[in-house]
């Protein structure tokens, strides 16, 4: 008798091909309470990624353990002194306190240089860096592997957004930088791992000067997928000295996705 309330709409059948929110169907005026829930802990679990905090030390800890020839990993922090201030003051976000600059600047300062930095900060979801960063430097380091990439120590930033990047790469004389950040969740996505590349980076570059790979995690791009990309626009970024809006994806596999024949879900 239940389900004989809720009146189905006829496009919840293309549901298979979308996390988004369609075909809900309806009982009289209203959503059926079953997908009015479904939104609510989706919400919830949007929220929880903006608010956990990063547990910065089990995420270092993982890398040195699971990361095949990890670089050295330091802990830093970013201006911001607290997620409300982080979340009220994006600049704030975007560079150093004084204690990590300091930390930074203290290091012995080798000045041939590094060839990459990695930058791990939680962003807005600290969900997707726990998740995902670990099983992506694998892929990465593994692509690297046999090439002569001279790396930084790691980086694991808390209260950071993507520029603060350019600021540790610069203290740390490396010539690129990719910051693995958390990105904005989404109600169908609160661990999704975005990916951000800045050659020669230093403080006060735009987002035209990076490139970006995102939606990084197992329900999306996969990681052997972004790493593929990454390996792609890093060794182009070396090879042509420039990131961002000159360079461009042109990977064969993104080639292939575009040559293969598109199907039509209206007429299935």
């Amino acid at each position: 008798m239940k389900d004989e309330l809720i009146i189905a709409n006829p496009w919840r059948t293309l549901r298979r091909y979308t996390d988004a929110r369609i075909g809900l169907g309806r009982a009289g005026v209203s959503q059926p309470t079953a997908e009015q829930l479904a939104f609510q802990l989706d919400h919830a679990r949007a929220r929880d990624a903006v608010h956990t905090p990063l547990d910065a030390a089990a995420l270092a800890q993982a890398v040195r353990d699971d990361v095949p020839a990890a670089p050295p990993v330091l802990q830093l922090h970013s201006a911001a002194d607290s997620r409300a201030v982080y979340l009220q003051r994006p600049d704030l976000g975007r560079r150093l306190d004084e204690a990590s600059r300091q930390q930074l600047q203290a290091m012995p300062r080798d000045e041939a240089g590094y060839d990459l930095a990695f930058v791990l900060a939680d962003g807005l979801s600290s969900l997707a860096l726990t998740q995902n960063a670990v099983p992506l430097l694998r892929e990465v380091q593994a692509r690297l592997a046999g090439e002569q990439w001279r790396l930084a120590p790691l980086s694991i930033v808390r209260q950071g957004r993507v520029a603060i990047g350019d600021d540790i790469a610069h203290l740390l004389n490396a010539r690129c930088v990719v910051v693995l950040i958390g990105e904005r969740p989404g109600l169908s996505s609160p661990d999704s791992l975005g990916l951000y590349l800045t050659w020669a980076p230093q403080p006060g570059l735009s987002d035209a000067s990076r490139n970006c790979i995102s939606n990084v995690r197992p329900a999306g791009l996969t990681y052997d997928a972004a790493a593929f990309k990454l390996h792609y626009l890093l060794s182009e970024a070396r090879r042509r000295q420039l990131s961002g809006v000159a360079l461009k994806d042109e990977t064969a596999a993104e080639g292939a996705n575009l040559e293969a024949p598109q199907r039509n879900f209206l007429l299935e």
